[in-house]
């Protein structure tokens, strides 16, 4: 992909939300919903104030929502462009469905245990939460998940927001998720990365990129995780705007830790209820399904071979890989924001992959532009950088060494935004010599 069409992805239709925590295709939340969501199922909250005509679908069907229905755990809650509500949880929480929001509600119990949970996937748009009790008996079982990354809470009253590519076109915004906090805080994760969010401050996370494809010499692109973690913004978004319910929320908010603590004390001394009779499991004469056999493994087909390429006499395609990623540390130790862009090709293909709570890989496209956006924001907030380079590696691309694979694996720790971080990466670059100068074309670390 060239810079030019790299850059009309981006901008104009690009994938938006960022990366991890519990990535999900939409396609493979869409068949949970309707799997999860039957009549009479888990109730996840009740409509407590609506405008306009939201729905809630899941198992094949849909239906308008109104004042005092039940929303269900694993249905998919939509709110078109003029229609917003609040949902009341039963731990006194609230959650307000903003214009434009779809939204699953995955996971609810609220039974003053230690597994209580509220889990919501917000596809796109954005939800005002303000947290219940949960926050108090399981402050880690209550998250919000994006396409790119998971947000939890810390008693919190904060607005989630997945920003589409239209109106990230629209508004001159990135794709990706924002979080604003307006009391408490919250914690955004991406991969391993985390980065705390304090009352009257925004993060964001950048929009995942499709799975990278293999060029002919076998290079995948991504780019420098310390330059791409989560980031907190220098000012509030303009895209986000009070809810016709916001005056309401706002005065709930100033006393909702109190009610729901009073909430919780009152359960505590009501009688436990009756605990469920647990069904009897089918036996395979009453229609039960056996499990099918596992099938055998099928040995993968071996890799091609590399082809060989004959390099001129006296290159040492190793020794130059490091003195360029020498001159690229030294520039991240000194917290040269231009230093490291310059030793990027204006055309460079620049990609970060980091892997999620559940094991899987998100990654983020930006052209150089971006990437030296990125840097400048990056350098702000880091200090304390140091990192090693466990072993390095080089290998010609071309037959005149102008052009040069390099494979390093490197240990990076330091404090982002005050706060610390440590992972360990696989980086592959591609350096070309251009005009006496060697610059990286391509470039992609795999978080380890």
């Amino acid at each position: 992909m060239n810079n030019t069409r790299r850059g009309t992805v981006s901008f104009g239709l690009g994938l938006f939300c960022l990366l991890l925590g519990g990535f999900l295709p939409l396609h493979a939340v869409a068949a949970e919903s309707g799997a999860a969501a039957q009549a009479g199922g888990k109730p996840f909250a009740t409509v407590f104030r609506i405008r306009g005509d939201l729905t809630a679908s899941g198992g094949g069907s849909e239906r308008k929502l109104r004042e005092g229905d039940v929303v269900y755990v694993g249905e998919k809650v939509r709110a078109p462009a003029l229609a917003e509500a609040v949902l009341k949880t039963d731990d006194a929480g609230m959650v307000a469905v903003r214009p434009g929001t779809e939204f699953v509600a995955e996971r609810f119990a609220a039974e003053d245990k230690p597994t209580d949970s509220f889990s919501v996937r917000l596809l796109t748009g954005s939800l005002r939460v303000i947290s219940g009790w949960i926050s108090r008996t399981n402050r880690s079982g209550h998250n919000i998940v994006t396409p790119s990354a998971t947000i939890g809470i810390r008693g919190t009253d904060h607005e989630p927001y997945v920003l589409s590519a239209e109106l990230a076109k629209a508004t001159s915004n990135k794709e990706g998720t924002y979080d604003k906090v307006n009391r408490g805080g919250t914690t955004m994760q991406v991969g391993d990365n985390k980065l705390d969010i304090d009352a009257g401050k925004v993060g964001f996370v950048r929009a995942p990129a499709p799975p990278p494809k293999e060029n002919k010499s076998g290079f995948r692109e991504r780019a420098l995780l310390t330059l791409l973690m989560p980031v907190l913004l220098d000012k509030v978004p303009n895209f986000y705007v009070p809810g016709e319910f916001d005056a309401e929320l706002d005065r709930y908010s100033q006393t909702a830790d109190q009610e729901s603590q009073k909430q919780l004390e009152q359960r505590r001394k009501s009688p436990p209820p009756p605990a469920p009779v647990a069904p009897v499991a089918p036996t395979i004469a009453q229609g039960a399904v056996s499990p099918a056999p596992t099938p055998a493994p099928v040995a993968a087909p071996a890799p091609a071979a590399a082809p060989v390429i004959a390099t001129a006499a006296g290159c040492e395609p190793t020794s130059i890989a490091k003195t360029w990623l020498g001159q690229l540390d030294g520039a991240i130790v000194k917290r040269n924001a231009n230093g490291i862009v310059a030793m990027f090709a204006p055309d460079a293909a620049v990609r970060a992959t980091v892997r999620g709570s559940e094991g899987k890989m998100t990654s983020v496209d930006i052209s150089r532009e971006e990437l030296a956006k990125s840097t400048l924001v990056a350098m702000k907030g880091l200090t304390d950088y140091k990192q090693r380079r466990v072993w390095t590696e080089g290998k010609p691309l071309a037959a005149a060494c102008d052009r040069i694979g390099v494979r390093s694996v490197v240990i990076e720790q330091g404090r982002q935004s005050g706060k610390p971080y440590r992972f360990e990466a696989l980086e592959e670059y591609v350096i070309e010599l251009r005009a006496g100068k060697w610059l990286s074309i391509k470039a992609e670390t795999t978080q380890q």
